[in-house]
């Protein structure tokens, strides 16, 4: 749908077939409404097919429309209040997905003929300020009695994932990006590539951990998704809450991997310190959890994430070389630089994939962002600087 407004003529008075231009201000307008119509309508439709899986009936069509809108304002940054306490944990592929919409919503609208610094700026905050103006306006629909959502809360994540993403896409799409990584001095973009490869690498591994971990029970997991939803309803529900919450299990990893390790509420800490077992959500996903006290040799082999993670960065900063940037001894530097910021980046991963499922035991779910930061800036920064120096000792040119 977004590509298709951007098709539209949007510069000029005349649209050169008769007709007048759009303005690209309105198709930036209409691209944030597509966002948002097409994320609503797509998890309702996911709902909807689920519910009607249901033996008992499931949810009502409006039923099945508040639970898309309410996870919808969670994926956020949204906290939502039922009767347990707050719940604030964000399913973090949901997030992603609407982040990449509005991305491409910037892309769309940008155009690539290139755009001026100023009207870049516009056009990325119409989008950003349509997609906060429907949040708001979703957040009061679906708040109710049973279910309060916090509309600061709301509003607040919703714009920054709107500036950062319509941000990026305008950014990148209209060159405006490629302009300003341009007058940085030293050598930014392999810099920058490193992080990313790096940051990618450590997530990657993480998943895999949780994937060995999930096959390692996999009767676990099937006892209790059959207790449950033995019917198709249930089991389809939970594999798909499950899906969306994997990037937060990955984040959970990183902070195992780094050495804080992650609770999952007051009664469960996993780190290679020690394992203690408490009441946990019944979700088919958490058997991935240690079954005993034991530190499960999974846990240990994890320790490696940060390094791997500092020697792909290292090693990325080092291929992107060119003459102008420098020798080993420069590559080197920066790959340190690069190694500290993927800790940064991670941390914030961490912070972002944490929160709470209510009042209580468990009012605490997730990894120490600031500790999982620091560890893991400090492992991979010193695997980048030598992966960084020696490959770019090795290929000079």
């Amino acid at each position: 749908m977004v590509s298709l407004l951007a098709r539209l003529p949007s510069r000029g008075a005349d649209g050169g077939d008769g007709g007048p231009a759009i303005p690209r201000v309105w198709l930036a307008l209409a691209a944030a409404v597509a966002v948002t119509a097409a994320g609503l309508a797509g998890l309702s439709l996911a709902v909807g097919v689920v519910s009607t899986l249901d033996p008992t009936g499931g949810l009502a069509l409006g039923g099945s429309v508040t639970l898309a809108g309410r996870l919808w304002v969670l994926a956020q940054g949204a906290d939502i209040t039922v009767s347990s306490g707050p719940i604030a944990l964000a399913p973090l592929l949901l997030t992603l997905g609407i982040a990449w919409g509005l991305s491409r919503a910037g892309r769309a609208v940008a155009g690539a003929d290139g755009l001026g610094t100023a009207e870049a700026l516009r056009l990325a905050g119409a989008v950003a300020g349509v997609h906060v103006a429907l949040t708001a306006v979703t957040s009061l629909a679906v708040d109710g009695p049973g279910a309060e959502v916090g509309l600061l809360r709301a509003v607040g994540g919703a714009a920054l994932l709107a500036v950062v993403s319509a941000g990026w896409g305008v950014g990148r799409e209209s060159g405006v990006l490629d302009a300003v990584l341009d007058r940085l001095p030293g050598p930014t973009r392999p810099l920058l590539s490193g992080v990313l490869a790096g940051v990618l690498a450590a997530l990657a591994l993480c998943l895999a951990v949780v994937a060995i971990a999930l096959a390692a029970d996999a009767g676990g997991y099937a006892a209790v998704s059959g207790q449950l939803g033995g019917a198709g309803a249930g089991a389809l529900g939970l594999l798909l809450l499950g899906v969306l919450l994997l990037p937060n299990a990955a984040a959970a990893v990183l902070g195992l991997a780094a050495g804080p390790g992650f609770t999952v509420g007051s009664g469960t800490l996993i780190s290679v310190h020690g394992v203690t077992l408490g009441p946990v959500p019944a979700l088919p996903l958490l058997a991935a959890l240690p079954d005993t006290q034991a530190v499960p040799l999974l846990a240990f082999a994890s320790q490696a994430v940060p390094a791997l993670a500092g020697l792909v960065a290292g090693f990325t900063v080092a291929r992107r070389f060119s003459a102008r940037d420098g020798g080993s001894v420069v590559a080197g530097l920066t790959g340190v630089l690069a190694g500290v910021l993927v800790g940064v980046v991670c941390g914030v991963v961490v912070w972002a994939a944490g929160g709470s499922l209510g009042d209580g035991a468990l009012a605490d779910v997730g990894a120490p962002p600031i500790a999982t930061g620091l560890a893991i800036a400090a492992q991979a920064g010193i695997a980048a600087a030598l992966a960084a120096a020696v490959t770019r000792w090795r290929n000079p040119g």
